[in-house]
């Protein structure tokens, strides 16, 4: 570091280390499809296992591995939105429409009732 100069730079903004003798690890490209058809890479070390569903940073889409077994995620995924139950739908499940209604003019009469009116 002797033969460099401090002068002019933000300290802890930039590394004053070189790249010289730094050997980086094996990587591969992995490439992931979305919905839309957009194929965009991800970076990954060489002997990471790749998860079969990766978040695309520049649209925001959720990509799945274009191999088995990002088909098999991306069948899995779809098959988890359809089947999610809302909490209005496991309400239902436990009572009928008429017992809700019950129910609420209940509890309206009692808020009433505290308010004085």
């Amino acid at each position: 570091m002797a033969d460099r100069t401090l002068r002019g730079t933000r300290i802890g903004a930039t590394s004053l280390q070189g790249e010289e003798g730094v050997e980086l690890s094996p990587r591969r490209t992995v490439e992931y499809l979305t919905d839309r058809g957009t194929r965009f890479s991800v970076l990954f070390d060489a002997d990471a296992e790749p998860p079969a569903e990766w978040l695309d940073q520049k649209s925001g889409e959720l990509g799945f591995l274009d191999d088995e077994a990002g088909r098999t995620a991306r069948a899995e995924f779809e098959e988890k939105e359809s089947s999610q139950r809302t909490p209005w739908d496991m309400l239902i499940e436990r009572r009928t429409r008429e017992e809700l209604e019950e129910l609420l003019e209940e509890r309206l009469q009692l808020l009433r009732k505290r308010r004085g009116s």
